[in-house]
């Protein structure tokens, strides 16, 4: 890997804190960003930071009763900036930001701990109503509409049927006002994907690890790429535009981290890069790059897709512990925060990306 002209990852702060990192997002419009977690009496942890001069400010801070796993900006509007957020007990939260002391809707979301939580839609979204998807240790996968208290959507094993955790959701292929689909990744390997507006299981396969991270290049597009992290050191890249009726959606794989991959984020202002996040204490910066033709039809003369390939741009360890949580700043190319199990959030930039 030539780095001479590759995109150079600076840290711009370096902060310890207090209690476990979970999860970092961006506060949209703004020098804001969240860390959730939880502290060492299992009580949640909720800050807001905000980048001042080269350090971080203090905001907002906010204990919860119960460990924070996992939160979204999603489904938020950005004049009321709501953070929807899960926690260890299964309860499903939205607090306002701008009010540091309303929890401005709730509700008994999962048996147990929440693992992942998405949002999309909203009165800042092109298309759709606000929701937030949820994914427990319990095995289900729930659709919620913050307006009313009851789950849209109910997606739990069949009796009978041993309850996978779900470790990890995300809503993508929103591009009009009725399409929407949600994908979830559970512990065994297996990867789902369902189709709100039929109200059907649209595909379905296993990449034989567990599967810890789903990042869709955009949520609000038809889908185009999926990017599935999982154990073992390994993500794949799914080409989402053509589906085989029996090979499905066409993929590669690849090695990373020497560890568990822990999840991928693709740049807000090019899809076409991606950060993966490893157990290792490392990031990785990768560009997918098409094939000449992104379809080929087989024997049949039935269309089926064609991946193309990515190629690592750079790499960097800054921890000894996993990186958990990492987020681009969906307004200044380049800026990101991320937290580590050594108890620290870090904010980074990467240089050269227009480049790319």
């Amino acid at each position: 890997m030539d780095t001479t002209d590759a995109p150079q990852m600076m840290e711009h702060i370096h902060k310890s804190i207090t209690f476990t990192p979970n999860d970092t997002r961006w506060v949209p419009c703004s020098a804001r960003f969240v860390v959730t977690g939880i502290h060492p009496r299992a009580k949640g942890a909720l800050v807001v930071y905000e980048l001042n001069k080269g350090k971080l400010k203090l905001v907002h801070e906010r204990e919860t009763d119960a460990g924070i796993k996992c939160c979204t900006f999603g489904a938020s509007s950005l004049e009321d900036r709501h953070l929807a957020c899960g926690d260890y007990n299964g309860k499903l939260a939205i607090y306002d930001l701008e009010r540091n002391d309303v929890a401005a809707w709730s509700a008994s979301a999962h048996k147990s701990i929440i693992n992942a939580v998405d949002g999309l839609g909203g009165p800042e979204s092109t298309y759709g109503a606000p929701e937030l998807v949820t994914g427990g240790r319990d095995g289900c996968v729930r659709v919620w509409d913050p307006r009313i208290s009851e789950p849209v959507v109910k997606l739990e094993p069949r009796e009978g049927e041993t309850a996978r955790d779900c470790w990890t959701v995300a809503f993508g292929n929103a591009y009009t006002d009725e399409d929407r689909c949600l994908t979830a990744g559970y512990d065994n390997g297996d990867v789902k994907l369902f189709d709100l507006r039929t109200q059907t299981m649209r595909w379905e396969t296993n990449v034989k690890n567990g599967v810890t991270g789903l990042d869709f290049d955009r949520n609000d597009i038809e889908m185009n790429k999926l990017v599935v992290t999982t154990l073992e050191s390994k993500f794949r890249t799914y080409d989402m535009r053509t589906q085989h009726p029996e090979a499905g959606f066409a993929h590669l794989s690849e090695k990373a981290h020497k560890s568990t991959v822990w999840l991928a984020r693709h740049l807000p202002q090019n899809r076409d890069l991606f950060m993966t996040g490893g157990g290792n204490g490392g990031f990785n910066l990768y560009k997918y790059h098409y094939p000449s033709s992104r379809t080929k039809n087989d024997k049949e003369n039935i269309p089926m897709g064609v991946v193309g390939k990515v190629e690592l741009l750079n790499s960097r360890v800054i921890s000894s512990q996993p990186i958990v949580s990492f987020d681009w700043s969906p307004d200044r190319e380049g800026l990101c925060c991320l937290s580590c199990l050594d108890q620290t959030v870090r904010v980074y930039i990467v240089t050269k990306l227009g480049k790319f």
